[in-house]
């Protein structure tokens, strides 16, 4: 089965469209691809609020270049280079979105506009490889931020999409040499930043939960709202890594990530009335935290804890304030 027809792209009825001024068709078209290339944006990008401005960014500029596609290639072979350009030009002008430097050793870098995405809003074609659970989790979308944009994109066309070098060329506007010598620097640097994963991510295709993580999730919320810090303390990895985006800083080890949330008022008064729902973003199991305050009837959202398990234990943790993330599709209140 094509490229095309597996994504449902129509390339004649497209270029039948881009030959007119009906945006309502050219739409009827290009729409299907949206969560596609947006995953796309927000790997590049690992913000999901510049993603989907990003997107959007991508549909101006298809439409304004409409008539240049001629269907030698597939449409949504076009929109990837779009969007992928798109992301270029806003990294090149966006300097701050930079890992920053962290003063532990061994912790690397922090990416402080990291933002989680919703699985619900993931594209569903049970083919598509490109959301396959290793390269859309919290780790891969922070290693890849650690490389200079046009290896970042190099290595997400060939490696995650499964591009050939001729295409990406094309689309980065680069030679085959040029994108063959991005792409082994960026393998170089992407194994310093996931030494224990494995770099085959356009053939991963886990997708679900396994019972270990399921265990620990349940073990997790029935410790969180019962307050029990040492239970909490025994389902943490002791080299435990912790952090909040976008507060500055990471913790490392169980116990002074503990100590950071007692000292932040965890399970002390006001703080003491808590519940839990589990979900999952990023393809990664979280738990989303309610808090009810004194004289308050119910509980309102508080933050969103996306945990990395390691052999039944915690051995990442990235805690989001969760009130802010419309996008999520949590309900305010409990």
């Amino acid at each position: 089965m094509t490229d095309a027809r597996l994504h449902g792209a129509d390339e004649a009825a497209f270029i039948a469209a881009a030959r007119t001024d009906d945006t309502a068709r050219f739409a009827l078209q290009t729409e299907p691809h949206r969560r596609a290339l947006q995953v796309h944006c927000y790997r590049m990008l690992a913000n999901y609020e510049d993603a989907q401005d990003l997107t959007q960014e991508t549909f101006l500029r298809a439409w304004n270049k409409r008539e240049s596609f001629d269907g030698r290639a597939t449409l949504r072979t076009w929109l990837y280079r779009i969007a992928t350009n798109a992301c270029l030009d806003f990294l090149d002008k966006r300097t701050h979105r930079t890992p920053l430097p962290v003063d532990l050793p061994g912790t690397g870098s922090e990416v402080r506009y990291l933002q989680p995405y919703p699985d619900r809003l993931l594209p569903d074609d049970p083919h598509e490889t490109a959301v396959a659970r290793e390269t859309i989790e919290l780790a891969f979308i922070v290693a890849v931020q650690h490389l200079p944009p046009r290896q970042r994109a190099a290595l997400i066309l060939r490696d995650v999409l499964g591009w050939p070098a001729a295409a990406t060329a094309d689309a980065l506007g680069l030679s085959v040499a040029s994108v063959t010598s991005a792409l082994q620097r960026a393998r170089e640097t992407m194994r310093t930043q996931l030494p224990d994963r494995r770099l085959d991510w356009h053939t991963a295709t886990t997708r679900e939960l396994s019972a270990d993580e399921r265990a620990t999730v349940k073990a997790w919320v029935d410790a969180h709202e019962r307050n029990d810090l040492v239970e909490l303390l025994s389902l943490m990895r002791e080299d435990l890594r912790f952090t909040m985006p976008p507060d500055p800083g990471v913790l490392v080890t169980a116990r002074s990530a503990l100590d950071s949330w007692v000292s932040n008022g965890f399970g002390g008064p006001g703080y003491d009335d808590w519940r839990c729902v589990v979900t999952t973003v990023n393809r990664m199991p979280a738990v989303v935290e309610y808090l009810r305050t004194p004289e308050d009837p119910v509980y309102r959202l508080f933050a969103i804890d996306v945990l990395h398990i390691v052999d039944g234990r915690v051995a990442e943790l990235t805690g989001f304030p969760a009130a802010d993330k419309p996008w999520l599709g949590l309900p305010a209140t409990l």
